[in-house]
């Protein structure tokens, strides 16, 4: 599978992607990308408090039609609102529109997210594209090995991170990213913006590391898009954990 990165420049509150994005997914699946993975919260934009709660029900079907359009599968971050709940929420579409998997963030970061949003409740599960076994998380997640760890339980190829971090904590990808990879067996995508977005500074440097832990791919501080062929991995036995924590005599967690 052929896999594109799209590091973006933040933008101010939208509710549908612009003209922009149209075109370039265009030429990505003209390239023979499957999969394009979007930075989190596209819609209506990170670092726009003020539209996380009124961002309309359907915007998500922009991103359908964008799909739709261009015959490629995309991942994104959006501000899905349930009743009077706000989500901070990430999707997988196919090509046709289908929704493959829909994931609301579990670890919420700062004072704006934990005031815009509810956390999610439910362990992130696996989807199938095209073959392969797909999971999400998005951005504070991937900090946290035990959600990693649950969605390779589930036997994930391929796991998707939408993320919107700021300037100042570039360890995650340098570090944190390429360790989730190798602990799990797993190619990890971790798309962030690159620019300044209000009071707050995206510094880019979004990065796609193999399942050996070895970068794939890297961006630098602007935006930027990367592309990769999917490498294969030897397969991951879910049962593999429960038998080193035994060994270990540590107590086996779900999330």
């Amino acid at each position: 599978m052929k896999i594109a990165l799209l590091q973006l420049a933040p933008h101010g509150p939208i509710a549908a992607p612009p003209d922009m994005l149209r075109q370039r997914l265009r030429a990505l699946a003209t390239a023979g990308v499957e999969l394009a993975v979007l930075p989190e919260l596209l819609l209506p934009g990170y670092n726009q408090p003020q539209a996380h709660a009124t961002l309309r029900a359907d915007a998500r079907d922009a991103i359908v039609a964008l799909a739709q359009d261009a015959g490629l599968a995309i991942a994104f971050g959006w501000a899905e609102r349930v009743g009077n709940r706000v989500y901070n929420a990430a999707s997988l579409i196919d090509q046709s529109g289908r929704t493959l998997l829909h994931y609301r963030k579990l670890q919420l970061f700062g004072p704006m997210e934990r005031t815009s949003f509810a956390p999610g409740t439910q362990t992130p599960g696996v989807g199938t594209l095209n073959g392969v076994r797909i999971g999400l998380l998005i951005c504070y997640d991937i900090e946290f090995p035990e959600h990693a760890r649950a969605i390779a339980r589930q036997g994930c190829d391929l796991l998707l991170v939408p993320t919107a971090n700021p300037a100042g904590f570039e360890h995650v990808q340098r570090l944190l990213v390429p360790a989730r990879a190798y602990e799990n067996c797993v190619t990890v995508v971790y798309a962030n913006y690159a620019g300044a977005d209000g009071d707050m500074t995206f510094g880019g440097g979004s990065v796609i590391a193999g399942p050996d832990g070895g970068v794939l791919a890297t961006a630098g501080p602007g935006p930027a898009t990367l592309i990769v062929d999917l490498p294969v991995a030897d397969a991951y036995d879910p049962n593999l954990l429960s038998t080193q924590l035994a060994d270990l005599n540590l107590p086996r967690t779900d999330i």
